[in-house]
C-alpha cells in the first residue's frame, strides 16, 4: 500500500480548464500555476479560449505544458457572443481525447459549469480525479443582479435563468461529485459548506502576490517636497462597486487636509472613467481627483509605490462578502498602510497583520481613518512594514503554492489508501 510520502515524490500531470482567456492575466492563475507550479516540475496541460479574436484553434507550449487554445469570434454583437460561447464549448470537448491519451492525475475546472460536467465524465473514463475551483459565487451574483433589475442588470430575466441553472448545477451536481473543491476565501468555504458540501473536501485559497514581480520603483519625492499626500485606489470602477463612495469620503478628507490628492486607477470601460470624473466635478474635486482608467500593471503599481495611503472599499453586497480582494494584498506587498471597510477577509487580514485600519462602510468614519494615517506618517510607515512582513509569511504565491501542492498530494493519497 502506498502512503502519502510515496505520492509526494512524483511530479503531477494534470489538465486545467478555466474561464480565464488565453493568455491568462489573473495572478491566481498566472503566478500560482504558470510560474510556481510549473517551476516545481509539474506538467500542466491547458484548455482555454483565445482572449482576442482568433479565426482558428491552435496548440502551443505554455505554462508548464501544452495549451489547446480555442477560436474566438471577432464580432462583438449578440450573435458574435453566442458564437464565442459555442467555440469555447467545442474546444472544451477536447478533454475527452486528452483524458484518454494522457494519464492525468486529475482534471481541474475553474469557474465553468458545462465544462465541469464534461470533465466529470472524462475523469470516469480516464480514472482521474475531478477537482473544481470556484473563485466567485456566480449563481448568487446572477440572482442578485436579477433582483436589482434594470440599472444593475442589462438582462434581468437572463440573469434569473442563469442564476437558478448555475445554482442547481453547482450545488447539486458538480460540487457534491468533486473529489476536492478549492474556494476563494474562508467565508466562501463557510457559505459552500452551508449548502451541504463537506467541509473536509473544501480548501480556501485566498489571493496572493508574486513578490518577485513587485517592481523596485523609487519613491517619487516631488509630492513630499510639495507637501502633497497621495491616496490611491486600484481596481474596478464598475457601478456595482460604488466607488463614488470614495468621492464622498475624499470630500471630507480635502476639507481637513487640503494637500491630499486621490488617484483612482482602473475601469473596465470608458463609461466607468467618465462617470467617476463626473462625480468628482459634481463634488467640486476635479482638481484633486485623478481618474486614470485602465493602466498596464507596471504603471498602476507605480502609483501604488508613490502612495501615502491606499484604500480598499467593498460596497455592502452579498456577492462581495466571500471575496478575497487582490488590491489589499498588493498594497501591503508594497509596504503601504491600508484603510479598508469591515469585510470578512479584509477584517481578518488587517487584524492579523496590523497593516492598516478596518472601519465601517461609512464615509465619515472612513475619512477619519484616512486622515489619521495622512497626519501620522510614523504610524503609517509602521503599518506598511507590518503589512509587508505579513505578505511575505502568508500571502506570497510561493507559500500559497506549498499549500495547494500539498492538498493535491493529499487528494491523490486518499485514492491510493482506499485501494
Amino acid at each position: 500500500m502506498a502512503g502519502k510520502s510515496d505520492v509526494k515524490v512524483k511530479k503531477l500531470h494534470f489538465l486545467f480548464l478555466s474561464s480565464d482567456k488565453f493568455p491568462p492575466f489573473r495572478v491566481d492563475v498566472k503566478s500560482l500555476f504558470c510560474e510556481e507550479m510549473a517551476q516545481r516540475g509539474h506538467q500542466i496541460d491547458w484548455i482555454l479560449q483565445a482572449g482576442e479574436p482568433c479565426e482558428r484553434s491552435y496548440q502551443t507550449s505554455w505554462g508548464g505544458g501544452t495549451a489547446w487554445v480555442g477560436k474566438n469570434s471577432a464580432s462583438r454583437s449578440y450573435w458574435g457572443a453566442f458564437l464565442s460561447q459555442l467555440y469555447d464549448f467545442r474546444n472544451d470537448c477536447r478533454l475527452f481525447r486528452l483524458a484518454r491519451n494522457n494519464k492525468y492525475d486529475f482534471i481541474q475546472v475553474k469557474d465553468k459549469f458545462l465544462a465541469a460536467l464534461l470533465a466529470m465524465a472524462a475523469c470516469r473514463l480516464g480514472e482521474a480525479k475531478f477537482i473544481y475551483w470556484l473563485s466567485f459565487p456566480f449563481p448568487e451574483s446572477h440572482l442578485y443582479r436579477a433582483k436589482q433589475g434594470k440599472g444593475y442588470s442589462n438582462f434581468p430575466l437572463l440573469d434569473l435563468f442563469r442564476g437558478h441553472l448555475f445554482r442547481f448545477l453547482l450545488y447539486h451536481i458538480i460540487l457534491p461529485r468533486a473529489d476536492h473543491v478549492f474556494v476563494q476565501s474562508k467565508q466562501m468555504k463557510e457559505d459552500v459548506a452551508a449548502k451541504g458540501i463537506s467541509a473536509a473536501r473544501l480548501t480556501a485559497v485566498p489571493m496572493g502576490v508574486a513578490l518577485s514581480g513587485i517592481p523596485s520603483i523609487a519613491q517619487d519625492n516631488a509630492s513630499a517636497e510639495e507637501g502633497l499626500k497621495r491616496v490611491v485606489y486600484i481596481g474596478s470602477l464598475s457601478k456595482p462597486r460604488k466607488i463614488d463612495f470614495l468621492i464622498s469620503v475624499f470630500r471630507l478628507v480635502i476639507d481637513e487636509y487640503q494637500q491630499a490628492r486621490l488617484y483612482l486607477i482602473g475601469g473596465e470601460s470608458d463609461a466607468d472613467v467618465t462617470r467617476m470624473k463626473q462625480y468628482a466635478r459634481e463634488a467640486g474635486l476635479q482638481d484633486v481627483v485623478e481618474v486614470t482608467g485602465f493602466l498596464p500593471l507596471a504603471e498602476a503599481w507605480r502609483y501604488v509605490s508613490m502612495a501615502d495611503v491606499c484604500v480598499s472599499p467593498l460596497a455592502p453586497n452579498p456577492t462581495f462578502a466571500p471575496a478575497s480582494p487582490t488590491k489589499l494584498v498588493e498594497y501591503m506587498a508594497f509596504g503601504k498602510p491600508v484603510v479598508a471597510n469591515d469585510h470578512p477577509e479584509q477584517r481578518e487580514v488587517l487584524k492579523a497583520s496590523g497593516g492598516g485600519l478596518c472601519v465601517p462602510y461609512e464615509k465619515e468614519v472612513f475619512a477619519d481613518a484616512v486622515l489619521e494615517l495622512l497626519r501620522d506618517s510614523n504610524k503609517a510607515a509602521d503599518m506598511g512594514m507590518r503589512g509587508r512582513h505579513y505578505i511575505e509569511k502568508h500571502r506570497c504565491y510561493r507559500v500559497i503554492a506549498d499549500m495547494v501542492e500539498s492538498t493535491y498530494y493529499d487528494v491523490l493519497a486518499e485514492e491510493r489508501l482506499q485501494k
